[in-house]
């Protein structure tokens, strides 16, 4: 696993080897990147962020500020070594505590981010109530994008304060693109 473009190409990035975090794979990864275009200057939020691998790829992208959720502590230690090896520290917050804790402290900061990545572990129910919460929270804004990985047999129920504007296939991932309506 590899950071793909930026200031940063080509860097290594280490995910603990375990079943607990699915990193996406360098082509989802690129589709998503391919898709968004430029992240630059963007604030971005990274849900279930894994060992930091698509928050990381935006900040050598050239966004602004990456805050990181994650609960398990070999993915939080993995998520600080990737910032330290890439000199990305200074423009990342990790949080280490549930999404839905996070959400809720980062919507009483007033918190709100243009690009945020919402990739739970598969087929464990999380896409929807974490859609449902963010939707709720004031964390997007009108201009934000919410990309969500999941499943390819997890339905997605779009809150009725979001439109699903893309989704596709690649292998045993589906990318759904959201916005607030």
């Amino acid at each position: 696993m590899r950071v793909i473009s930026g200031k940063v190409k080509g860097r290594r990035l280490k995910a603990p080897n375990s079943d607990k975090v699915r990193p996406a794979l360098d082509q989802v990864k690129e589709a998503i990147f391919n898709i968004l275009f430029d992240v630059e200057d963007l604030s971005v939020l990274d849900l279930f962020a894994g060992c930091g691998s698509v928050g990381i790829e935006a900040l050598s992208r050239g966004a602004k500020s990456v805050v990181f959720v994650e609960i398990w502590d070999k993915a939080v230690e993995s998520i600080r070594e990737n910032l330290e090896h890439c000199k990305l520290s200074e423009s990342a917050t990790v949080m280490k505590m549930p999404v839905s804790r996070a959400i809720d402290v980062l919507s009483r900061r007033e918190a709100s981010f243009e690009l945020i990545f919402v990739d739970p572990p598969y087929l464990q129910d999380l896409v929807n109530p974490t859609l449902e919460q963010l939707s709720h929270s004031g964390i997007a804004h009108k201009n934000s994008i919410i990309v969500v990985e999941h499943h390819p047999k997890e339905p997605v129920s779009v809150p009725a304060s979001l439109i699903l504007t893309d989704s596709r296939k690649y292998g045993q991932t589906r990318v759904s693109f959201l916005k607030p309506a």
